[in-house]
This record gives C-alpha cells, sequence and structure tokens, in this order.
C-alpha cells in the first residue's frame, strides 16, 4: 500500500503495582535494588500498521487494553518498551474535557486547547465562529465553564476536538454526546472525515457501528492482540468469543479443535469430547443478557414509529404466523421534521427471552423511504417465513443516515407467534433437500 501513516513495532506497557504505599518508596532507595513491585502488562508486544485512509476498528473487553493503546498513539502515555512513528496530526475524541481550566471562560479554553495542540492562536480564530457554531451554546461561550450544564461542556469539548483539521482521528466511544440533534451533527462531521480520506481509529463495543464504518479490526485481548483482519471475519470471531463464556484460551482450543474436524484431522476422542461438554454447558448457562432498550416516544420531535401490522400474502391481518408462508409488515410513522438526510428504518426480530435473531435496515438494503411531513407508510416482505415455532417480538426504530443516532426505538412494538407442526429444530429452517447418492 506504501503510504503508512502509523506504525507500531513491539510495543509492551507495565504498570507496576504496589501492595502498600511506602513500598514504593521502599523500592526507590533500596540499595540492594530489591523489587516491592508486581508488574501489570496493560499491553504486550504489540505490532500493526496502519495506512493513510484506513478506518479501523478496535475490539476487546473493558480493561484489555484498547484505551491504554490509544493513549500511547496520542502521546498522552508513554510505552514501556517498543517503538512507534506516526506521521500526521492527531485529534482524539477520548476523555472529552481534558485539558480545560474551569475558571476559564468557554472561549479562552478554545485558544487553551489550540495551544495544547501546538496550533497558533492565528490558526484557532480562523476556526473560531465554526467551533461556536458548532458547539451552539449562545452566549454561554463566554462564561467560566464551570457554570456550564453536562450538556454544553461536552458540546464545546467535541466542537474543539474535531475543528483541529487532523489527518488521523481517534474516537473512543465519544460520538453518542449531547441531545439527539448534536449526535446528527457529530455524525455528519464523522462522515464528512471519512469521505475527505482521514485515518480513522474507532473504538466501539458497538459491533454493529464498527462494521457500519470500518474496513479492519484488530481485536484485543488482556494487552494482546489477538487478530488483526477483515472486519466481518474479525468481529464474528470476537462476538462467537463473547457469547461462549470461555477464557481465549479455552476459545482459541475450542476453535482449533473443530477446525480440525473440519479438515478430516484426528482428535483425541476424550479430549473432543471433554472441550465440547464444557463448551455446552457454559453456552446453555449464558442466556444472553440482553437488557431489552427502553422505549423512546421521539421526544426530540424529529419522527416517531407508531404501528406496525402485520398481514397474509391475500391481505388477510395477522397476529400468528404459519411457518414457511409469506408475510407483509406494515409500519407507519409520523414525521415531524422534514430536513433530515437520507433517514433510515430498522426492524429487528427477537425470541421471547431476547437473543437477537435478525435486524434488517433501510441502508443495508440500499431502500429510500419516503419522508414527508406526516404520515408515512411503508411495507416489509419476508418471503417464506422460516423461524421455528415460537413466540416472538419486533424492535423498530428510525435513525439517521447512518443507521446510529435513533429518533425513535420502539422496543417489543408487536408480539407474534409462530405455529410449526415438527419439521426441525433450532432456531430457523433453511431451504434443503436429500438426496441419496447411489
Amino acid at each position: 500500500m506504501g503510504d503508512t501513516i502509523i506504525r507500531l513495532d513491539h510495543i509492551t506497557k507495565i504498570y507496576k503495582l504496589y501492595q502498600r504505599p511506602q513500598d514504593r518508596f521502599k523500592e526507590t532507595f533500596s540499595l540492594t535494588h530489591k523489587k516491592y513491585s508486581k508488574d501489570f502488562y496493560a499491553l504486550r508486544d504489540i505490532s500493526f500498521a496502519i495506512e493513510r485512509g484506513e478506518s479501523v476498528g478496535f475490539v476487546g473487553k473493558n480493561g484489555s487494553g484498547k484505551s491504554t493503546l490509544l493513549k500511547i498513539l496520542t502521546g498522552v502515555l508513554s510505552e514501556t518498551s517498543g517503538n512507534k512513528a506516526i506521521h500526521g496530526k492527531i485529534s482524539a475524541l477520548l476523555e472529552l474535557g481534558a485539558g480545560f481550566n474551569m475558571e476559564f471562560t468557554g472561549l479562552e479554553n478554545i485558544y487553551l486547547n489550540g495551544t495544547i495542540m501546538n496550533i497558533p492562536r492565528e490558526e484557532m480564530e480562523k476556526k473560531l465562529d465554526d467551533i461556536i457554531r458548532f458547539a451552539d451554546i449562545g452566549d454561554f461561550i463566554y462564561q467560566p465553564v464551570k457554570t456550564y450544564s453536562s450538556g454544553m461542556f461536552v458540546r464545546l469539548a467535541f466542537a474543539v476536538a474535531i475543528h483541529v483539521d487532523p489527518e488521523i482521528l481517534i474516537v473512543d466511544e465519544a460520538l453518542a454526546v449531547g441531545d439527539t440533534r448534536f449526535q446528527l451533527k457529530c455524525m455528519d462531521k464523522f462522515m464528512e472525515f471519512m469521505n475527505a480520506g482521514k485515518t480513522i481509529l474507532f473504538v466501539s463495543h458497538d459491533i454493529n457501528m464498527i462494521k457500519r464504518f470500518c474496513k479492519r479490526v484488530i481485536w484485543i485481548n488482556e494487552g494482546e492482540l489477538v487478530l488483526d483482519g477483515e472486519t466481518d471475519s474479525v468481529t464474528d470471531k470476537y462476538n462467537d468469543f463473547l457469547k461462549s463464556g470461555l477464557s481465549l484460551t479455552e476459545y482459541q482450543k475450542m476453535t482449533q479443535i473443530e477446525e480440525m474436524e473440519e479438515k478430516g484431522e484426528e482428535v483425541e476422542e476424550e479430549e473432543r469430547e471433554e472441550e465440547l461438554l464444557d463448551f455446552k454447558e457454559e453456552q446453555e448457562e449464558q442466556i444472553e443478557n440482553q437488557v431489552t432498550k427502553e422505549v423512546t416516544n421521539a421526544e426530540n420531535g424529529i419522527a416517531e414509529i407508531n404501528k406496525i401490522r402485520m398481514f397474509q400474502k391475500d391481505g388477510t391481518e395477522i397476529t400468528q404466523i404459519s411457518q414457511g408462508e409469506d408475510v407483509i409488515l406494515e409500519i407507519s410513522y409520523t414525521v415531524y421534521e422534514e430536513q433530515i438526510e437520507e433517514p433510515v428504518l430498522g426492524i429487528a426480530i427477537r425470541s421471547i427471552d431476547h437473543t437477537y435473531i435478525c435486524g434488517l435496515n433501510t441502508l443495508l438494503d440500499g431502500q429510500i423511504i419516503s419522508w414527508k411531513k406526516g404520515k408515512n407508510t411503508i411495507k416489509l416482505v419476508y418471503e417464506r417465513f422460516n423461524l421455528t415455532g415460537g413466540n416472538y417480538y419486533l424492535d423498530a426504530a428510525l435513525f439517521d443516515r447512518t443507521a446510529t443516532v435513533h429518533f425513535d426505538y420502539q422496543s417489543q412494538v408487536k408480539k407474534f407467534f409462530v405455529k410449526m407442526d415438527y419439521i426441525a429444530e433450532g432456531v430457523v429452517v433453511l431451504n434443503h433437500h436429500w438426496e441419496q447418492v447411489k
């Protein structure tokens, strides 16, 4: 690719942990160099390169080392060992408001942040009007930030962070700040950065968000790089790891056994049965603890979902589905504000225990939805509804053009039952047939 903007070679970050405060003093002044601390590896031998213009996602459980890594990239932390090379100005949305002086006015803090980032005052003056307009906090810009509400504070901090024209933007769970309208402005600016070919490093626990914005993903676990590759492949494996409830070592061993079996390689029967049994028990113990989102009733005044009705192909309205038949959903929604670009409608099916079965949205399907002021209706057709029998429900949401900021999210907006003869087991009946080999 040839235009490497970030390169890390064998980066390690070690923290010294002391049982008692006085142990730090003892270790510092010990004549025999006796060690009173225990080494904690926040990062261990991390190496990768990122090309200019790439959008790279970072995934990993809390405490895996993602934020430590990003802070090393921004210079907030120093590595214990290893080398890094960064060719470009970085702006980081890590801890919004870091570097703000609470006694200074908003205006003074804008210039202060420019100084911290080595941006001349003359250049910050050119950006000043855009920053103030984006933050949209009115005359509070002339008041000390200690008088700000939390919402005003993050608006100003975000506005400053994204108006320094960086070549590298680092985002750590910081896009969903402020109210809905401000989130829309944030997402528009984020998309503007992507379309301009900026290099973006993106950390989020929302895997779907990672899939939307990133072509490549790096998975970090307990300070070590596990996988670095194409987004869908890495995130699917990461999701499987989370759902398994196993340690990474156990999960990798389990995956290795499955891969060996797929290749027809021989696996010791005792080892295979033990691993599979442990894996199955862990799966059964972990009925997914997904917290159902609360209903938001469009208090932002942009749009709301009114109702979902369910029909057979002949137009008969139903609440019970016969497995295998065509099903038509009719979704009605009301638009209060028309000035929204490329809005998105999403429908998710969940089982009665909240397991996520299938999520569809108009962004992924390339479908443009009507957005005229007042009542609108759209239909979604499921051809051969092949879920197995049982109770299910629908979630529905209206989003911005990135399917990230929701104007209205209705949980369990429609419940239904699938009636099925005993023709298969599991979650879905896949289209199939049998052929006898002679």
